[in-house]
């Protein structure tokens, strides 16, 4: 079972400290979410940096949300991410669930998911090599990995679904119990097989979680409660579920590995570097 990190963006001057300690320990993967009317750094250019500080580890968008930015533009930040990490980029992707975003780069929300799909499309044709349109030239560079970097698509609906089968390599689940998240594991890998996609989908399954203190505890809730905030009252839920000690952590990796996840990311919300060593001990 990999085992990885989402990434805090509350300082986003710490994530280089945490970029290279997590480099040098068991972990697998570094994530970070992607937002436009927040407070948080924009996920390509600080994953950029991340990957130049590393050399190991593996960096992801956690979910970077396509219809927000120009496709061909998209097309030529992800190939080169891909190439200068080496091949160690993994874009996670999604529709998103907050207007506001939308509206801040004038993006109708309303046929959000056709134009994912429209998005998808150019990105498989850009990074084969072919001309991005009619009349268009290709896109350069070419990605490290043939035909782009592995995609994981996140959501809940079945258009994620097909979406996977078509487009991706694999699922990124968030905020599913262990039972909830094996169905839809399973509806994946029914879809993957029905599409005559070889091999299978890769699993990732995601937690929220902060080992430490109670003031790191406290913090990483304050920060997950207000990027939750628009939820409602759901938030307090989200909250709630926060994995906060060394065996409730133990235990949520055990059952996502038990429903076939082939990674778990714990997204630590305290800007406390300290939890990485923290978590190593805990699932080592």
């Amino acid at each position: 079972m990999k085992i990885g990190f989402g990434l805090p963006v509350s300082d986003p001057v710490c994530l280089l400290s945490w970029a290279r300690r997590a480099d040098v320990g068991p972990f697998s993967t570094l994530g970070l979410l992607d937002r436009i009317v927040y407070d948080n750094p924009e996920a390509m250019v600080t994953l950029a940096a991340i990957a130049g500080a590393t050399s190991r580890i593996r960096v992801q968008t956690e979910v970077l949300i396509p219809p927000l930015r120009a496709t061909a533009l998209l097309a030529k930040q992800t190939a080169t991410l891909d190439r200068i990490s080496g091949g160690r980029f993994t874009l996670g992707v999604g529709i998103g669930a907050r207007e506001d975003d939308y509206r801040a780069v004038d993006v109708q929300v309303r046929g959000r998911g056709s134009h994912l799909d429209e998005q998808m499309a150019a990105l498989r044709r850009v990074w084969e090599g072919e001309p991005y349109a009619q009349g268009i030239g290709p896109i350069g560079p070419a990605p490290a990995r043939r035909g782009g970097p592995e995609v994981l698509f996140g959501g809940f609906v079945p258009a994620t679904v097909e979406r996977i089968a078509r487009w991706g390599d694999g699922f990124l689940g968030a905020h599913l119990t262990p039972e909830q998240m094996g169905q839809f594991y399973r509806a994946v890998e029914a879809s993957w097989q029905a599409a005559g996609r070889a091999g299978r989908p890769r699993l990732v399954a995601q937690s929220n979680a902060a080992l430490g203190p109670e003031s790191v505890v406290d913090e990483a809730k304050r920060a997950l409660g207000d990027y939750y905030r628009f939820m409602g009252d759901g938030a307090k839920e989200v909250v709630d579920e926060m994995l906060t000690t060394p065996e409730a952590i133990r235990q949520a990796v055990t059952a996502y590995g038990e429903i076939g996840a082939d990674e778990v990311m714990l997204y630590c919300w305290s800007s406390d570097v300290d939890q990485i060593d923290r978590v190593a001990d805990t699932v080592t």
